[in-house]
């Protein structure tokens, strides 16, 4: 579990003597100088965690409060190839940091050795960055982009990653669709990480699944008979049936179904034909005829999850995208105001180094009640950024600054509570009283 002083001791390797020693050894350093590796990564984190609408100014601002005295013109000239790499490789050694919260306090959750949550987003680039980080939506490789592949212990508010491929890396390629979750553990992920093989596997490793359930998958009843699925749920709004879950493979688990308002359906048959039209593909009746119902299937017993629980309990997929929406709207990691290229890369490297700092310190503060909002506590985060990076150098000054970000995170940032639309962590407390 993190502590205020693993966060400090980690902060201080990462932004400060592993990313010098990288200095040198990316070449971003050539001789002795004011600013080495560790200021002009300080700079560049601290500074984008201040305003990430980060202007040449600002950041000579940033280098400032880490001590270093240089122009907006001298740090300009210091986005080369070779910072790109050094951003690069301090991203990673932050990524291999382990910082976890205290245990939930939500009592559904506590049934599983952790939820644990995949996804993935994409950051477009400009084209001239086509051959190293091609992008979608071209053929010819003429676009780019990045992807971030992330996973979530919603349990305890450990992310793992993100580690970084190539826009075009589908989900099913992300290096969290196996391994680095526990025997009793939870994965709930979309359909890019549905996968029957994955599923059985799983299964025999003693892990739970839950996942929407993919149109087209062959479903066997017990007597191993093929299911008509649109003749079974005729007339159900909702449905809990043991099956088999595709024809090869047979994996024992539930299918649960419920019907969805009419709107709901209508929605998403508008969402279904306007795919079809921007891919040039057809929808198939069926396809459509299913929209009528939300179709999950899990191997989660019913004795341990009931059906209405388990509906409920998908929606927390939806905190992965909250934690994307997050690293957007608010740290820009998608945005800069330059066209050198090298500048672009650092950039978002820096921002995502960033993210983590606001991660950790949510995790260790609030996450084992998350009825915290992100957004308020990643503006009192950005309110003391600059001070976060004055106190780098000095692990006492440091810890008594992270004591005050914590102070702040505790006492505000609440989520208002919502009668008409809960929040998920309502939605969750109140499974408590549901009859099963």
């Amino acid at each position: 579990m993190g502590t205020i002083a693993h966060i400090g001791a980690a902060m201080q390797h990462v932004l400060g003597d592993f990313a010098k020693k990288k200095g040198y050894e990316t070449g971003f350093m050539q001789r002795q100088g004011k600013l080495d590796g560790g200021t002009f990564v300080q700079a560049l984190v601290f500074g984008s965690m201040d305003n990430p609408d980060l202007s040449y100014t600002s950041l000579s601002q940033a280098a400032q409060a880490v001590g270093v005295t240089i122009s907006p013109q001298g740090l300009e000239q210091r986005f080369t190839p070779a910072a790109t790499l050094l951003m690069a490789e301090v991203l990673q050694e932050m990524v291999k940091q382990v910082i976890s919260g205290r245990p939930t306090r939500i009592q559904i959750l506590q049934r599983f050795s952790g939820v644990y949550l995949r996804d993935g987003t994409v950051i477009s680039l400009p084209d001239a960055w086509c051959e190293q980080w091609p992008g979608v939506g071209s053929q010819e490789g003429g676009s780019a982009g990045l992807k971030l592949h992330v996973g979530l212990d919603y349990s305890s508010g450990q992310v793992q990653g993100p580690v970084i491929t190539n826009a075009r890396t589908h989900d099913s390629q992300s290096p969290f669709q196996s391994g680095g979750v526990p025997a009793g553990g939870l994965k709930i992920a979309d359909l890019g990480f549905y996968d029957l093989d994955q599923f059985a596997n799983d299964q025999d490793a003693g892990i739970f699944w839950l996942s929407r359930c993919k149109v087209g998958t062959v479903i066997l009843n017990l007597g191993g008979d093929r299911i008509d699925l649109l003749q079974l749920l005729q007339g159900a709004d909702y449905l809990d049936e043991p099956i088999l879950l595709g024809n090869a493979r047979r994996i024992p688990c539930r299918l649960l179904a419920q019907r969805v308002p009419q709107e709901v359906a209508d929605q998403r048959r508008q969402k279904l034909h306007e795919y079809a039209v921007r891919k040039q593909v057809a929808v198939s009746p069926l396809t459509l005829a299913l929209a009528e119902w939300t179709l999950l299937v899990t191997n989660v017993p019913p004795e341990l999850l009931s059906l209405k629980e388990a509906l409920i309990l998908y929606g927390v997929r939806w905190q992965i995208e909250l934690l994307f929406k997050l690293w957007k709207q608010h740290a820009k990691i998608d945005e800069w105001r330059s066209h050198n290229l090298d500048r672009i890369l650092c950039e978002v490297y820096a921002k995502l180094i960033a993210v983590l700092i606001l991660h950790w310190n949510f995790v260790l503060s609030f996450w084992a009640f998350p009825a915290h909002s992100l957004f308020k506590a990643a503006k009192v985060v950005q309110g003391l950024a600059l001070l976060l990076a004055a106190t780098l150098g000095d692990a006492q000054l440091l810890e008594k600054t992270l004591q005050i970000l914590q102070n702040r995170l505790q006492t505000g940032c609440l989520l208002n509570s919502r009668r008409k639309k809960p929040n998920t962590y309502q939605l969750l407390l109140a499974l408590n009283s549901l009859p099963a």
